[in-house]
């Protein structure tokens, strides 16, 4: 007999939720499995997923090969159809302990192959908090789950359900917890951070968590926030961007294009100019702020015109990091029937957003040398600044410290100090 091995594909809050399914696993004495927590944000994701199972079953024969994650929720037939797939689960299944503890050796054969329910019926966030995970400098708490929106490109909705929020109170003891245990730095996850608080008595926002935490947690020396939707960031966040310099100055920003008309097709609830205005703005109240963005490339029906605005915000504003992802259609959604565009042409248009991305990372990491910064050490020899910006040095320091430092170069990718 041997321990479950998982596998883990796609965004940070599928990680987190993996370390939540190997406690479920290890409680219910879960032995000679593979678990793969799939992605379903791409046609390439869901390639991906179907790859490593088969990739996992070769490597090991005597095991129970299980998938899960948002692919399995999206497309449950699909992977109980392959040949290595003992069992699919969904994502809200897999957070369950009663699913788990139907996995033990003596109740394989009385198992079904495909459990999976509605993920739209689920309206309360899964009890499967955990103490972070990650590195010993960095944890990451999931607040919210879901998507309330419906964004005409996107299937993440069908495989996480609608928004629902973890309370403010069970995240303040949650933090308090791995400040004591200690961690230096706590980022905060979810699908759609900025609809955090919408479904909680008296509707508080985003802001008024970071501000509670803030408070409340006072050794705690830095919080970070993933992606969130720019045009939802609420008064008490632009405050805390402005006045908590515990507040890590990154923000991953969910803007997918630069064209007005391409937005109104992906229904995304911003204009451009409504980006480049929160972008100035933050800048304005922290001067010290970085950005990092998603975009899609070759959205259907784009123009090279249309496309030139998406390359144009680049620089309108100041995006360092950017995920570019080349559109793939997902099916069953509304995208998906739109004319789509020449396949060339996407990987062509990809490939000139990265090019800019690089240009403006070089920029980033010229402007930093010489100057001074607080480094969170990953391990014992590279760290990340406030930006997030990854800094090699020279000779050893401690594992989750915060080590100030001055930048004396870069090779490219990252600093040096």
């Amino acid at each position: 007999m041997s321990v479950p091995k998982f596998s883990t594909l796609g965004c940070r809050l599928n990680a987190y939720e993996t370390e939540a399914m190997k406690r479920l696993a290890e409680e219910a004495g879960v032995q000679d499995a593979v678990i793969v927590n799939t992605c379903a944000v791409t046609q390439e994701a869901v390639r991906k997923a179907r790859q490593e199972v088969r990739r996992l079953r070769r490597e090991n024969p005597g095991a129970r090969v299980i998938v899960t994650g948002c692919a399995a929720q999206t497309d449950p037939d699909t992977f109980a159809a392959m040949e290595e797939v003992d069992l699919v689960i969904g994502n809200t299944e897999k957070m369950s302990p009663a699913v788990w503890n139907r996995l033990t050796p003596d109740l394989i054969g009385e198992t079904e192959r495909v459990i999976v329910d509605d993920i739209m019926s689920v309206t309360e966030t899964a009890g499967h908090l955990i103490d972070g995970f990650g590195t010993r400098s960095r944890a990451y708490v999931q607040i919210q789950n879901g998507c309330d929106h419906r964004c005409t490109f996107c299937i993440i909705p069908y495989g996480r359900g609608n928004s629902r929020s973890v309370p403010a109170g069970v995240v303040v003891d949650q933090i308090r917890r791995l400040v004591d245990s200690g961690f230096a730095e706590v980022v905060l996850t979810g699908v759609d951070l900025t609809s955090w608080g919408a479904d909680l008595p008296a509707t508080p926002k985003l802001g008024d968590l970071v501000m509670r935490i803030l408070k409340l947690v006072p050794d705690l020396r830095r919080l970070r926030i993933s992606s969130i939707d720019s045009i939802e960031v609420d008064e008490n966040l632009m405050q805390a961007i402005a006045t908590e310099p515990r507040l890590m100055p990154h923000l991953h920003l969910s803007l997918q294009a630069g064209d007005d008309m391409i937005l109104k097709r992906m229904k995304r609830r911003h204009l451009r100019d409504d980006a480049i205005r929160f972008c100035e703005e933050a800048v304005r109240l922290r001067p010290d702020m970085t950005f990092g963005a998603d975009i899609i490339a070759g959205f259907p029906t784009e123009t090279e015109a249309m496309f030139a605005n998406s390359l144009k915000l680049v620089e309108e504003c100041g995006l360092t990091w950017l995920h570019v992802f080349p559109y793939s259609p997902r099916p069953g959604t509304p995208a998906a029937r739109m004319p789509q565009v020449n396949g060339t042409a996407i990987r062509d248009r990809a490939a000139r957003l990265r090019a800019a991305g690089a240009q403006r990372v070089a920029s980033h990491l010229a402007g930093q040398v010489g100057r001074d910064h607080q480094v969170l050490m990953e391990n014992p020899r590279l760290g990340r600044t406030e930006q997030f910006t990854e800094v090699a040095f020279a000779t050893e320091q401690a594992i989750g410290g915060i080590v100030p430092a001055r930048i004396t170069g870069h090779d490219g990718q990252r600093l040096a100090a």
